[in-house]
């Protein structure tokens, strides 16, 4: 078998406003050493989740990934860079706080995770609108959306693993496990994602359509880094994480419905029939030996999970409903339009 190839070091975008030209300019440049220069930029004045905010915050966090071709790894801990995302976090994270809204006493990760494990009789989305009537330029639109989180599929989530102890971290881990192949090169799931867009006529190197996607693309990755690079956050990273994976295999099941309807290739079908089986197995496991075992060890983190599941469904359904505007009105979803 021939693996689509993943670039390690992808490209810097461009720019969308003063914020992210601020950053991509800093990064041209060599990463100062021997003193501190803080980076300012007008944060106040930006929408949290608009395109300027978001690419900002994108290309902040990718230091802690990949990198990018020619910058200078000195900018991934430069104190003046850090200064600048931690406001850019700020705006983001009080932006989520208030849309996610109070969270009561009442309200338990138990009772989330039930709650999202109910699929509705009549649900409505991209997934179900893509399974009954969507076209196949549709369906390379939304693996291009999805692109910029699945050719990094379980790295985001991996942050946690360090802040997790005994039962939490071992069940964290095996699921991580199957996310990363199993100790197969070509099961991991983002070969098997980069295999897909391969198969599906599109571009697989890692960050390929970052200028072509819009900020409510970038907002969904950009959730589970900042939760992930961040402990005081770790109950939220772990409630992100078991939505994730309580929500997969049913979307899954209708994505990979919607690719035999369309007669798609194999390799598009093969990843989101592996997402249907594993992820199924992995809800039960996340439910009780991850986030169950967690808030036994620190019942104050409870809420926090709550938040993390919440804060996922937000910034999904933000992206869910920029898909289904453009798609039923019969235009692009994406900024720069696939030829």
């Amino acid at each position: 078998m021939t693996l689509a190839p993943i670039a390690l070091e992808p490209g810097l975008p461009d720019a969308r406003g003063p914020l992210s030209m601020a950053v991509l300019e800093l990064l041209t440049e060599r990463a100062p050493r021997n003193y501190l220069h803080r980076v300012e930029a007008p944060v106040r004045d930006s929408d949290p989740y608009g395109i300027d905010v978001q690419l900002a915050l994108y290309v902040c966090y990718e230091l802690h990934y990949r990198g990018f071709a020619g910058v200078d790894p000195g900018w991934e801990w430069n104190p003046g860079l850090l200064y600048l995302r931690a406001q850019l976090e700020e705006a983001f994270l009080t932006a989520v706080q208030r849309d996610v809204g109070d969270i009561t006493q009442e309200d338990s990760a138990d009772t989330e995770m039930e709650r999202l494990s109910v699929e509705p009789a009549d649900g409505t989305g991209p997934s179900y609108y893509l399974r009954s009537t969507g076209t196949w330029e549709q369906m390379q639109e939304y693996f291009v959306h999805r692109s910029l989180y699945h050719l990094k599929e379980g790295d985001p989530h991996a942050w946690a693993i360090p802040r997790l102890t005994g039962q939490a971290k071992a069940a964290f881990v095996a699921v991580e496990f199957d996310e990363f192949g199993g100790g197969r090169g070509d099961h991991v799931h983002q070969q098997l994602f980069a295999d897909l867009m391969v198969a599906a006529g599109l571009d697989a190197t890692y960050m390929a359509y970052i200028d072509a996607v819009p900020a409510a693309s970038m907002t969904v990755v950009n959730l589970m880094s900042l939760f992930g690079l961040h402990r005081e956050h770790r109950g939220a990273a772990i409630g992100h994480f078991a939505s994730t994976e309580i929500t997969s295999s049913p979307g899954s099941r209708r994505l990979a419905d919607a690719l035999e309807r369309l007669g798609a290739p194999d390799a598009c079908l093969r990843f989101y029939r592996e997402h249907v089986e594993a992820d199924a197995v992995h809800e039960q496991v996340v439910r009780t030996d991850v986030v169950g075992d967690l808030v036994s060890r620190e019942p104050a983190l409870d809420r926090d999970v709550v938040f993390g599941i919440r804060a996922h469904e937000l910034v999904e359904d933000r992206l869910a409903d920029h898909l289904m505007r453009c798609w039923t009105s019969g235009r692009s979803s994406l900024r720069r339009p696939l030829d």
